[in-house]
């Protein structure tokens, strides 16, 4: 499968959405926290997110800027932007604005951003060295861009389970050697940032685990992440063959790891 265009990324988070913010996705909310921690974040400064989905890294930098500093965040997908707005309004958080746009083209000026997060963004990237470049430039000095990307393994055990459902369907879906599995090995992240020409960037892996309370949560899961762009391309009696198998699922943890990429300019 060659890997999807913007148009089928944001359709795929639009209908995501409706799940995306559930409990059994709640490692979003971790992820976005530690990113931040990351970033070490300071009142008064001004951070962007990129590919900023429902606001876990972006309403969290919020506070951390808070008094005196601001969060732009910048999202394809309109209604990934309407959970974010209200997760913001919900926390009382009015610091912070959201973009609904292309990254590649938005058009913002150089070095003006203490702090550059993408969280579980850069995979989705047709160009991810010019993205990092463009994202690199946007940092003024002294500033920093933390990157956060998949570790190896992530979502294991059910992750082959669903795979290897989805390839019995339809081999064509399955993305073997997608970008979002080449940036789980540390040392080609590190290469990405090489040819983008960003150096001395410290890369660090974090495993959080995450419970389910059934086999039902993974499949809530996969509808409310990227994979449900594939989900949507299966006819009715494969999507239903790829759920149940999803639910004989019988553990309860779920490894996830992740890559955390700093560097200071």
């Amino acid at each position: 499968m060659t890997p999807p265009t913007k148009p089928e990324i944001a359709a795929a988070f639009e209908a995501a959405s409706e799940l995306y913010d559930t409990g059994p996705l709640r490692f979003w909310d971790h992820f976005g926290a530690r990113a931040v921690d990351r970033a070490a974040l300071h009142p008064g400064e001004h951070v962007l997110d990129v590919c900023c989905g429902a606001g876990a890294s972006a309403v969290p930098a919020a506070h951390a800027v808070a008094p005196g500093g601001r969060v732009t965040g910048v999202d394809l997908t309109p209604a990934m932007l309407d959970l974010a707005r209200a997760k913001a309004a919900g926390c009382g958080v009015t610091n912070i604005a959201f973009q609904q746009g292309d990254f590649d083209s938005a058009e913002l000026p150089p070095g003006s951003f203490d702090a550059v997060v993408c969280v579980f963004g850069l995979f989705f990237f047709p160009d991810m060295p010019g993205a990092l470049r463009k994202m690199w430039s946007l940092v003024r000095p002294g500033g920093r861009l933390v990157i956060v990307t998949w570790g190896a393994g992530a979502f294991e055990p059910a992750h082959t389970l669903f795979l290897d459902a989805l390839h019995r369907e339809r081999p064509d879906l399955a993305q073997v050697n997608s970008p979002r599995v080449r940036l789980t090995d540390p040392s080609e992240l590190g290469r990405v940032f090489a040819a983008a020409g960003v150096t001395g960037v410290e890369i660090a892996s974090e495993d959080a685990g995450h419970q389910l309370a059934s086999a039902e949560d993974w499949w809530t899961i996969v509808m409310g992440t990227a994979h449900r762009g594939r989900v949507d391309r299966l006819a009715p009696d494969q999507r239903d063959r790829v759920r149940r198998a999803c639910l004989t699922l019988t553990a309860r943890t779920l490894q996830m790891p992740a890559l955390f990429a700093l560097a200071r300019k």
